[in-house]
């Protein structure tokens, strides 16, 4: 499984801009957390994205798709709300491109994702963690409407989102593994990765089963498929349970919702550093929780897991403030 799609190689080669080196993550068999009498487990390395995680994808696309549908020019003032990984691809492409950006965010996000942002030329604008994700779109709602030639691409609902990911992630998915694929598991932040990636894939395999995952704390997709009205909770797994069920996320391509916890997060994640020499976020351990249910159940299976995220990034939380003495 060491093919590369049209799109970029992975390594090598001359480029043009940093924005040409997105796409074309690796899958990397997870060999020690999961144990070798259980399914197949691939793990899809986001964070060999430029700035590694798998949100690249998505600002570099939805920067573009404005640009070329003319909803934005060179003057255009980018304003988005995000919760750390999307603000830090946003940040990367509008310093490439030359446009101006304001982020509003929780306060709760780490200080790696803060101190890179401002190193990338954004400007910062916080929210109270308290008020979640939700807080931090009203907020950049209100920053739209005070500033001229401003532009929000709204990541939980801008259709390029889920595009790039059927597009890009999607598609190579399928072609490493030669279609040899039965479950992804993905963690759901504004929906894009598994949305795009079912919409690839279901219709070439229709026995493929996408997984989303969600914190055990703020289970709204678990709430709403149910028909309960969600009740979303404060959590620890940044990167995923906004709160709410975004527009990006297509429920018709959910087959199962799985819950990971605070703790079972983190403590995974710290596996795969151990265990697997894989460098990963909190979300990235949800996720790998999540799979390693699966792998004991579904033991003849393939399962692709998304690891989003580069580990460093999380230096300052409680995921790894134990090792900064």
């Amino acid at each position: 499984m060491t093919s590369a799609t049209a799109f970029q190689p992975l390594h090598g080669s001359c480029y043009n801009s940093i924005l040409a080196t997105t796409y074309n993550t690796p899958l990397v068999k997870l060999n020690r957390v999961i144990p070798s009498d259980h399914a197949t487990v691939y793990a899809k390395c986001e964070f060999f994205n430029p700035m590694a995680s798998v949100k690249d994808r998505i600002g570099r696309a939805m920067i573009e798709a404005a640009e070329q549908d003319g909803i934005i020019n060179q003057d255009t003032h980018v304003i988005e709300p995000t919760s750390g990984n999307t603000g830090i691809s946003l940040a990367f492409v509008c310093a490439a491109k030359g446009y101006q950006l304001t982020l509003a965010m929780p306060d709760s996000m780490s200080l790696e994702r803060r101190g890179l942002l401002r190193a990338l030329g954004a400007k910062l604008v916080l929210t109270p963690a308290s008020e979640g994700m939700k807080g931090a779109i009203l907020e950049a709602g209100k920053l739209v409407n005070a500033t001229a030639n401003s532009w929000m691409p709204q990541q939980f609902e801008n259709p390029a989102n889920p595009e790039i990911h059927e597009k890009t992630t999607g598609a190579e998915i399928w072609e490493d593994t030669g279609g040899h694929i039965d479950l992804l598991v993905a963690g759901v932040g504004t929906g894009g990765t598994i949305t795009g990636v079912g919409r690839h894939i279901k219709p070439k395999k229709p026995d493929f089963k996408c997984i989303a995952v969600e914190p055990s704390d703020s289970p709204v997709i678990t709430q709403t498929l149910n028909g309960e009205i969600p009740k979303p909770g404060p959590h620890k797994i940044q990167g995923i349970g906004a709160g709410f069920v975004p527009t990006n996320l297509d429920l018709d391509i959910v087959d199962r919702v799985e819950q990971t916890s605070n703790d079972e997060a983190m403590d995974m994640a710290r596996r795969l550093a151990t265990e697997e020499g894989l460098f990963c976020g909190i979300s990235s351990g949800a996720n790998v929780t999540a799979a390693a249910r699966i792998a004991a159940q579904e033991k003849d299976k393939t399962i692709v897991v998304v690891l989003p995220s580069f580990g460093e990034r999380y230096l300052s939380t409680p995921l790894f403030a134990q090792y900064m003495d």
